[in-house]
């Protein structure tokens, strides 16, 4: 029928989704001919088409993991005051577009006003990305969620201000086997004990060569105790990443103890103004220690004061370093250098983590 709305295209398994059909009305008129952009503040970005046409978009943080009543309060809140447009990025901030510049300010104070922070572009803290945590995932060390969240509240000036020599991101991990971050801080977990092993299980619920196979310094070897099939571990040769976990719950890794939280600096995927880096270990054996982790606030703040004040303008917190070398950023941000900071595992040379080329 005439008039009708167009028929959605069919979802597919693979490849990105259409996003013209969400998109604000003057993005689709102008895509590809935008002729320059600003942020007139922290939090809103401006951008002008070549035939003059305007679009304000305003960036609010959240909380990634939301509760229906949450997204339909920010929904409402597009319907209200933005046209109906919105898209979230990578990083879990919402953004809101609006064609006329009157409504920004609205939409900001309805936006504070609602409890979600404007900010995160430009020269600031941008939201910190974590994984699934305790609400989705079955074998985390830690809630990913909860450090993103509780690191957010002490960092929150810095999302709303641009103040950083460059953008700063922050990753969160719940442990070593799938999600470990990379960013320009990464926090994540750090067994420092092997798996203990319930017997009596093993063997109903694990596929032992599967989990001998799994394990990459080939310490987990099939067992028998008190006349049951199981598995066993050389300590000797355990690394305590965490991988036999996954595929065999009897062996658990996670202790309230001995799970531990490691902070990891310079890590970049981008390649402007420098090639991408892996980040390295700066600060481990800190205590996994819910709802608030302090001592990793604490760390991360004392990394971001220095470079802070140290950093120059554009420079990525690994390109900082670089520039400064390692000696003076432990003694800059205070942390304790140790022989654990020292690489020295002999396989280190054939690992992919020695280099970021491609291996066949």
């Amino acid at each position: 029928m005439s008039g009708s709305p167009a028929k959605p295209r069919m979802p597919v398994e693979s490849g990105v989704p259409d996003a013209f059909q969400y998109m604000h009305p003057l993005m689709k008129k102008n895509y590809g001919r935008w002729k320059w952009h600003d942020r007139p503040r922290p939090g809103v970005l401006h951008h002008v088409a070549e035939n003059g046409d305007e679009i304000w978009t305003v960036r609010a943080g959240t909380q990634r993991q939301m509760d229906v009543f949450t997204v339909r309060k920010l929904c409402d809140i597009a319907d209200r005051y933005a046209e109906g447009h919105v898209r979230f990025t990578i990083r879990s901030n919402i953004e809101f577009m609006v064609g006329t510049e009157a409504k920004v300010r609205p939409l900001i104070e309805a936006l504070e006003t609602a409890g979600f922070p404007v900010g995160g572009t430009g020269n600031s803290v941008s939201m910190i990305a974590h994984t699934q945590g305790w609400l989705h995932c079955d074998i985390p060390g830690t809630d990913g969620s909860g450090v993103a969240k509780a690191l957010m509240d002490e960092l929150h000036q810095e999302f709303v201000n641009e103040r950083m020599p460059n953008r700063v991101k922050i990753s969160t991990s719940c442990c070593e086997t799938n999600c470990g971050g990379q960013a320009d801080i990464a926090v994540n977990v750090q067994h420092t004990k092997p798996p203990k092993i319930n017997h009596d299980l093993v063997a109903n619920v694990c596929e032992r060569p599967a989990v001998v196979a799994r394990c990459p310094v080939a310490a987990i070897r099939p067992a028998v105790v008190n006349g049951k099939p199981t598995l066993e571990v050389d300590e000797s040769k355990c690394i305590c990443c965490g991988v036999c976990f996954p595929p065999c719950p009897p062996m658990q890794i996670n202790d309230p103890e001995h799970t531990k939280i490691a902070i990891w600096v310079g890590g970049k995927h981008s390649n402007a103004r420098s090639r991408p880096m892996f980040h390295k270990l700066v600060a481990a054996g800190l205590p996994n220690n819910p709802p608030r982790w302090p001592e990793v606030a604490a760390t991360v703040k004392r990394i971001l004061r220095a470079y802070q004040e140290d950093g120059k303008a554009w420079e990525r917190v690994g390109e900082w370093i670089e520039r400064i070398g390692w000696p003076r950023f432990f003694e800059l941000t205070g942390l304790p250098f140790t022989p654990y900071h020292i690489d020295n595992w002999r396989g280190g040379r054939a690992s992919l983590n020695a280099s970021a080329h491609i291996r066949f």
